[in-house]
């Protein structure tokens, strides 16, 4: 009746390892580091810039408990504070001898003290949340009036596209604060201007103003294209600032939008609010731009004296190259760039993707410039590098650009991870400022450990005390709960803040209150006069029935709080509703094995160890004597 065939045992036993295994990283905390990323786009960091990081470290005499190199760039744990300041000094000298134009990100982080076979096994610690971890705190405004202008200034070139294809005649486009003015000397160039921008253009509101030789057709955006337009400047900046993030290796970052035009950075871990500053700010445009190849022009650049609307710039192999100032195509109008090759020659190439304006524009600068080169200019900070400057073969139509030659596949796929990053939709501003230091994240677990451990242990001494054997079973199963439950957040890589400590406690209530009705079923059917082990087998039945409804409907709140919820409180969601998960196996499953541990091999039970019980008849018995 009270036995449990092999393989439930088994399942519960492998639960318990599994649970050992994945709770165990988190009790190896966290060693002061340093990281090494790039600080350019172009810049990449590999096993070269590694050797040198270990020349610098070993040179200085300062030790370290494991240096490596994995996607986000080089990490260098170390033993103290002291020596992680030290460290970053010296690898900051190192790799960035110009200040001014760093080619390299060195910033200071927490890493891991696991060991390695338990990283090899994917057994890595919680992240921890920004109140628990230390880190900074950002507020971002979006400038929704830059995303707008930038927008128009866009249509101006759209518009006179349009016009100069359809043989439209006009006398100038020109912005005028928040709408675009076209002009024409009479009115039927007007209406029949009208009629294409309205079939080309659904997006925009006209109206004819001027009189006589100055009239005009004045343009603006209808109000619900300026809120889409408002929804992906957010979208796209959010991206961007995803994108520069993950180069500092920050695990688990916060990128939320908060109201209408602001953005919510949090990155735990991080230590240098400047260096994150630095990666906030750090976005890259893309510009096309043509080759000024006037003989003699790159010498008198170089010598200081570069001709009149010529910018002089570096291409990636250090090569000097003469660009032409002026803007041809920007890549707010690329859609999608892929690595691929040449159908041809079959060499590594990029694919890139336009959309109908851009291809628009692309096709009229190809065919006016074939056999000369053109240039992709990346700018970071204000200054700018030439990503690849192929030669323009023919007339390129239809959206679809191939640019190859001279490139490995390596290159290849880095030049369509920089097309693709883009720029910014909208320019920012940092309106809100906050450090957490890692002694106060530390304080904040001390806080929480402490008040779940006297949680537990008052729920633990309660339990026994009360319920004795049973009791001690409960606390037992109860442990096993706090266990899967910790491994679990482990494995999902889940973000523990302090909500989501407030759940773990709330959690063990939870989980214990299952107990509470299985060992009070079971007093009810001993009182009701079942023998021990009937009443065991119908308390455990009986009781599942009430522990299951309960749950279910705590679970349809936390999913709740988990579908509407944002930051905290999804937080908390997360470690509620898998609370309740584990405190149903624990509670039933593992509560159970252990009684039938106990109990179920015993072929007569005179009495179970569950406390003080009213039997029927001992009233009786009282009165009569």
């Amino acid at each position: 009746m009270n036995r449990y065939p092999l393989w439930k045992y088994v399942i519960v036993a492998l639960a318990v390892v599994f649970g050992l295994l994945y709770t165990l990283p988190n009790l190896f905390g966290e060693s002061p580091a340093v990281q090494v990323s790039s600080g350019k786009a172009t810049v990449k960091v590999d096993s070269k810039v590694l050797e040198r990081v270990v020349a610098t470290l070993q040179a200085a005499g300062i030790e370290n408990s494991g240096i490596f190199l994995d996607a986000h760039g080089v990490k260098v744990r170390l033993r103290d504070t002291d020596a992680q300041l030290k460290a970053k000094d010296l690898i900051e000298k190192q790799l960035n001898p110009d200040a001014g134009d760093a080619q390299y990100v060195v910033a200071l982080n927490l890493l891991s003290s696991s060991p390695q076979w338990l990283s090899s096994l994917h057994a890595l610690p919680m992240y921890l949340g920004l109140d628990l971890r230390g880190g900074v705190h950002f507020l971002l405004q979006v400038d929704m009036r830059g995303a707008l202008t930038k927008r128009l200034d866009a249509l101006s070139g759209d518009l006179r596209t349009l016009l100069r294809d359809k043989n439209v005649r006009h006398a100038g486009i020109a912005r005028e604060g928040e709408r675009v003015t076209i002009r024409f000397r009479d009115a039927d160039t007007r209406t029949r201007a009208r009629q294409i921008v309205e079939d080309n253009q659904p997006d925009l509101q006209l109206a004819e103003q001027g009189e006589g030789d100055d009239l005009k057709l004045a343009t603006t955006l209808r109000p619900e294209a300026i809120k889409r337009l408002q929804e992906f400047a957010i979208k796209q900046n959010m991206t961007t600032l995803s994108n520069r993030i993950n180069e500092l290796g920050v695990a688990e970052p916060v990128i939320a939008q908060q109201g209408a035009d602001r953005i919510v950075v949090q990155l735990p871990g991080v230590q240098d609010t400047a260096k994150a500053k630095d990666i906030l700010g750090r976005t890259a445009t893309l510009e096309i731009r043509m080759v000024d190849d006037t003989p003699g022009a790159v010498e008198a650049a170089q010598a200081g004296q570069p001709p009149f609307g010529s910018d002089l710039y570096v291409e990636r192999g250090g090569l000097p190259l003469l660009v032409k100032k002026q803007v041809v195509l920007t890549g707010d109008r690329l859609t999608d760039a892929q690595p691929g090759f040449d159908n041809q020659t079959h060499e590594p190439a990029v694919h890139l993707t336009l959309d109908a304006a851009g291809a628009r524009i692309f096709k009229d600068v190809t065919r006016d410039n074939v056999g000369k080169r053109m240039a992709i200019v990346l700018i970071e900070k204000g200054k700018g590098e030439v990503v690849t400057a192929p030669v323009i073969r023919s007339e390129i139509g239809g959206g679809r650009v191939q640019i190859s030659g001279r490139m490995s596949t390596m290159e290849a796929n880095d030049t369509a991870l920089l097309l693709r990053a883009g720029s910014l939709a909208a320019p920012m501003e940092i309106i809100e400022e906050r450090t957490i230091g890692p002694s106060l994240g530390a304080d904040n677990i001390r806080k929480g450990f402490h008040s779940t451990l006297w949680g537990f242990a008052a729920i633990a001494a309660f339990m026994i005390a009360y319920y004795v054997l049973f009791g001690l079973v409960s606390v037992i199963a109860l442990a096993c709960n706090l266990l899967f439950l910790v491994a679990l957040l482990s494995l999902l890589q889940a973000t523990l803040t302090l909500p989501g400590i407030a759940a773990i406690a709330l959690a063990l209530g939870m989980a214990i209150d299952a107990n509470v009705l299985i060992n009070e079923r079971i007093r009810e059917e001993l009182r009701n006069g079942s023998t021990p082990q009937a009443a065991i087998h119908t308390g455990y039945e009986r009781a599942f029935g009430t522990i299951l409804d309960s749950n279910i409907t705590t679970l349809i709140a936390g999913i709740a709080l988990l579908a509407f919820g944002s930051g905290p409180v999804r937080g908390f969601a997360v470690v509620h509703c898998l609370g309740i998960l584990t405190s149903l196996f624990s509670a039933v499953v593992v509560s159970r094995a252990l009684i039938n541990l106990i109990y179920g091999r015993r072929r007569r039970t005179e009495s179970l160890a569950i406390g003080q019980i009213w039997k029927p008849g001992s009233q009786a018995r009282a009165i009569a004597d």
